[in-house]
This record gives C-alpha cells, sequence and structure tokens, in this order.
C-alpha cells in the first residue's frame, strides 16, 4: 500500500514538471537577437578599432542570461582576433541590452604591404557566429551573421604655401615653409609628425618638422609654418636665386607618424618665394 501510494506520488510530480515545462515552452517566447551598428574608433594609419553593436531583447516576464559565445570577425576575408561579452550577463525581464563585440585590427595582419591597402576606399568586414542564452526552458541558440564595409583611412594631404624669406644676408637665408596638412577621412586621424627632408630646385637644403599635429578632425586642416636657414656657400645657384625672389620646384620627401605606423610621403610643388 505505502509502495502504490510513493508511486503514485512520484507520478504526480514527474507529471506536474512534464506540465510545467510544457506550459513554459508554450508561454516562453524566444529572445530576439539584432544588429544594431558598427562604430570605428583609435583609427591611426596602422589599425583600427572596429566594434560590431548588436541588440538582444528579452520579451519575456523572467530575467534570461549569456551563456555562451561563438564570434569570428574578417576583415577582407581574414580573421582577426576579436572580443566578446562575458558569459553570465544578465538580462532583466522584459529588457533589452546592447552587446559590443571589439575588435583591434592591425593593418599588416590583413595586408601583405599596409601602404597598397590604404589606397583601398574601402574595406569588407564579415562577423558570423552565435551566441547561447540561458532560460527557463535550456538554451537557446541565437545566430549571428552581418557583414558590411568600412572606410579606410587615407594618408592626409600636404600642400606648400609660397614661401616667405624673413632674413637675408650675403651667405644665407631665413625662410619660413607654410604647410597645410588636411586631413582626408571623414573621421579624426592622429598625426603624430611630418618629417622629411627639402630640396629647392633640385638641391637638398635642410629638413623639415611638423611636430606633433594631434588628432585631427575629420576632413580638417592644420596649417603650420616651418624656418629653414638655408647656407648659400652649400647651395645650388638656382637656390639662391630662387630664394632671392623668384620660383622654383620643391619636393618634400618625408615620413608621416601616425599611431604606430610610419609611411612614405612625397610633395612635388612649385612656389613663389617672397619677402
Amino acid at each position: 500500500m505505502k509502495r502504490a501510494l510513493l508511486a503514485a506520488v512520484g507520478l504526480s510530480i514527474l507529471s506536474g514538471c512534464a506540465y510545467l515545462q510544457q506550459f513554459l515552452k508554450t508561454a516562453f517566447r524566444e529572445p530576439t537577437f539584432t544588429f544594431k551598428n558598427m562604430l570605428l574608433n583609435d583609427v591611426s594609419l596602422g589599425g583600427l578599432n572596429l566594434d560590431t553593436v548588436w541588440d538582444l531583447n528579452n520579451p519575456n516576464n523572467v530575467a534570461i542570461s549569456l551563456a555562451a559565445v561563438d564570434y569570428a570577425l574578417f576583415v577582407e576575408d581574414k580573421q582577426v582576433v576579436a572580443g566578446h561579452p562575458e558569459n553570465g550577463l544578465q538580462l532583466a525581464a522584459n529588457g533589452s541590452s546592447e552587446l559590443h563585440f571589439p575588435a583591434n585590427i592591425k593593418f599588416q595582419d590583413v595586408a601583405a604591404v599596409v601602404q597598397t591597402f590604404l589606397t583601398k576606399e574601402l574595406a569588407s568586414w564579415r562577423a558570423e557566429g552565435s551566441i547561447g542564452v540561458q532560460t527557463p526552458i535550456g538554451v537557446l541558440k541565437l545566430p549571428l551573421v552581418k557583414e558590411g564595409q568600412f572606410e579606410v583611412p587615407k594618408l592626409p594631404a600636404i600642400v606648400f604655401g609660397n614661401p616667405r624669406v624673413t632674413n637675408i644676408t650675403l651667405t644665407g637665408a631665413t625662410v619660413e615653409f607654410p604647410l597645410t596638412v588636411t586631413n582626408k577621412n571623414t573621421y579624426a586621424l592622429p598625426i603624430a609628425g611630418v618629417t622629411g627632408n627639402l630640396a629647392v630646385a633640385g638641391s637638398n637644403v635642410g629638413t623639415l618638422s611638423t611636430g606633433d599635429l594631434g588628432a585631427m578632425d575629420g576632413k580638417g586642416a592644420k596649417q603650420v609654418s616651418l624656418p629653414l636657414t638655408i647656407n648659400f656657400l652649400s647651395a645650388a645657384g638656382a637656390v639662391v636665386n630662387a630664394v632671392r625672389g623668384g620660383n622654383a620646384q620643391v619636393s618634400f620627401n618625408a615620413q608621416v607618424q601616425s599611431g604606430p605606423q610610419t609611411l612614405p610621403i612625397r610633395v612635388d610643388q612649385l612656389v613663389s618665394f617672397v619677402r
């Protein structure tokens, strides 16, 4: 008699659990996981941070949590190292949360020649994988798939103004060389400096350096005036004639420092020396 009673109680409990599971499956609504946007941060000529942002929405009256993440990010079909939210993230009942998947991309890991990569207008990216969400009815797997493009950072544009002779003697002259450095990108770009050798009328006359220009605004420009003392005794006659009032071709073979990357840039321009 006692055994029969225990068996009946056990069956009742099992039946109740099965009913509860069935009820939860019927009443529980699957969370939604959708792509929101892509953010670019810390952009330089050496790399950037690409962050894909997703919305996880819980339409139920019970809380859920993040149980597993399987995420892969590819840039130009090459997989890069990416981060993801930690497991255990709690999502309140009837709540939503942004999930960020940041990746630090070094262009040297994507392209064999960084300078060639930077000539591209756009680069492709692709995210794929899934997340696992712990719910009252078990772990639900939600797919994660998205692809797009981002603007590849460009070298700045450099333009000379007409050099101004501030002092001249029989043996030399001090000349102010005005430079305008323009960020060709729509986003901010740090320029730690532009440094290189300057030639006037084909003759090397010295070195110009802008110093740290800081983070340049998207499509923004900065103007600097760089003094240089030219020694007439070692300069060619064409240089002397130009400095004393005339036109000459200037060539600037320089290096641009942006983030961890240094890249060459050359400017050839006809200028007029003024006093």
